[in-house]
Parts: C-alpha cells; sequence; structure tokens
C-alpha cells in the first residue's frame, strides 16, 4: 500500500480520535516501516545526485538496502515489540507498534517483485505476491480501488470525530496524497 493509506488505516484502526497522543502513535506506526526507503532514496537522490532509475532499479535491490528493509519490515521485530508495549500495559506503543505490524501485514500481501524478507532475522525468504498495489502486471487496477475506498473510509471516520481542525485537514491532505500516489501508479505501471 502506499504509505498515506498505511498512516490513515492504522490511525483509524488503532489511534483514538479523543486522543492525539494515541492518535500520533499509530501514525506514526504507519509510517516506520518506509521511513528507511525514504531516507535511503532521499539521501540518493537529493544529495549524492543519483538517478531515481538508478535507485529504484539497483540500489533498491542491492543486498544492503534489502537488509534495512528486512529489518524495518520484519514481523519478528514487530511482533516483539508488540509484545512488549502489551506486556508493559503501554497505549501510546500498542498503537505504535499495532499500526506498524499493520502496516507490513498489509506489504506481505501487495508487493511482487519488490517483496521484502518479512520474516528476518529467522529467514531471508521473500513471499513474492501475485497483487500489488502499484504494478499493472500484478493486478493493480482491482487493488488500488480497494486501497481507495479503505483509505476514504478510515479518513471520512477520522474526519468524523472532535480532532482540532488543523489534524482534520492534515488527515485530508494525506488522503490527498494516497489519491494523488494511486493515480500516479495506475497512470505509469
Amino acid at each position: 500500500m502506499n504509505t498515506p493509506a498505511h498512516l490513515l488505516i492504522g490511525a483509524a484502526l488503532f489511534g483514538k480520535r479523543d486522543n492525539t497522543k494515541i492518535l500520533a502513535a499509530a501514525l506514526l506506526g504507519g509510517l516506520l516501516p518506509d521511513v528507511s526507503l525514504y531516507a535511503m532514496a532521499g539521501v540518493s537522490i537529493f544529495i549524492l545526485n543519483i538517478s531515481p532509475q538508478v535507485v529504484f532499479g539497483e540500489l533498491y535491490f542491492s543486498d544492503i538496502w534489502q537488509l534495512v528493509f528486512s529489518i524495518d519490515n520484519s514481523f519478528i521485530i514487530w511482533g516483539v515489540f508488540l509484545a512488549l508495549a502489551l506486556k508493559f500495559r503501554n497505549t501510546f506503543f500498542i498503537a505504535l507498534t499495532s499500526s506498524a505490524l499493520l502496516h507490513v501485514v498489509c506489504d506481505f500481501g501487495l508487493h511482487h517483485d519488490d517483496a521484502r524478507a518479512h520474516f528476518w532475522p529467522l529467514s531471508s525468504w521473500k513471499f513474492e505476491s501475485p497483487l500489488s498495489y502499484w504494478d499493472s502486471n500484478h493486478h493493480a487496477f482491482y487493488v488500488a480501488p480497494v486501497e481507495g475506498i479503505a483509505t476514504a473510509a478510515a479518513t471520512a471516520y477520522l474526519v468524523m470525530s472532535n480532532l482540532h481542525p488543523f489534524i482534520k485537514a492534515g488527515l485530508v491532505i494525506l488522503f490527498l496524497a494516497e489519491l494523488y500516489t494511486l493515480s500516479t501508479w495506475l497512470n505509469h505501471f
């Protein structure tokens, strides 16, 4: 799924609409498994002046980048963090780790050529799903509308709460970013 979808769906499921701290935790959890990609691609493209074609055609699939993605997309690691959050009854970290774990579960089923080793460090095996959220060669034309509808429902649920208008505006901006990203993927891939 696109990152904005992860944030919004995670926030709707694990955030509390009347508690901005827990809502922020769920939003952060939806983001964390993608942070390394944004950081490494951003540094490579904007600081090191490496072309996006090299970044996403070569570096993305390099052993070191794949190791980083294996760490931050690991069911094992996020599962351990969630178990610790539950053990200590820390609602902030329960929301964060639950949202992050949902992120990697969704990615498990929606990545084909760009699959991650979700069982790291126990295994480097990658499930190449027959479905992709972005690649039309792997049914993105069917997946994208479902992702869009789920994200719209999550956004509506969050916006219909008593959140501060600035937070609601931010959530709507995330939703608009999701729609833009969905249309870009479908038009180019």
